[in-house]
């Protein structure tokens, strides 16, 4: 079956599932630091929550940024740094400065 074949109901919900799973992916790997998503794919969890927020907003919805961020990272965003962000080395916004200049 071809994607145009689909309804926009099955689209929908695949589109829906596949977010899911990025984001039960993203909560498995904590390890991953922003700043490496980033470097590597130039997005990272809180891009996903301004995506996320600007999604509700679009549909006439009010959606706090700390809401937002709550859903991409499976609890409040102070916790999610204080328990699983490490600080940034210098290869590491070395790698982010240069991303940014290309």
């Amino acid at each position: 079956m071809k994607h145009d074949d689909l309804s926009r109901q099955d689209q929908n919900a695949l589109d829906a599932a596949a977010f899911r799973r990025l984001l039960a992916h993203l909560d498995d790997r904590k390890d991953v630091q922003n700043i490496d998503l980033m470097i590597l794919a130039d997005f990272c969890r809180n891009c996903l929550s301004k995506w996320y927020r600007a999604a509700a907003e679009e549909r006439g919805l009010n959606i706090s940024d700390a809401e937002a961020r709550e859903r991409i990272y499976g609890m409040a965003y102070e916790d999610w740094k204080a328990n699983f962000q490490t600080p940034a080395t210098p290869e590491q916004m070395a790698a982010f400065e240069a991303r940014k200049r290309d």
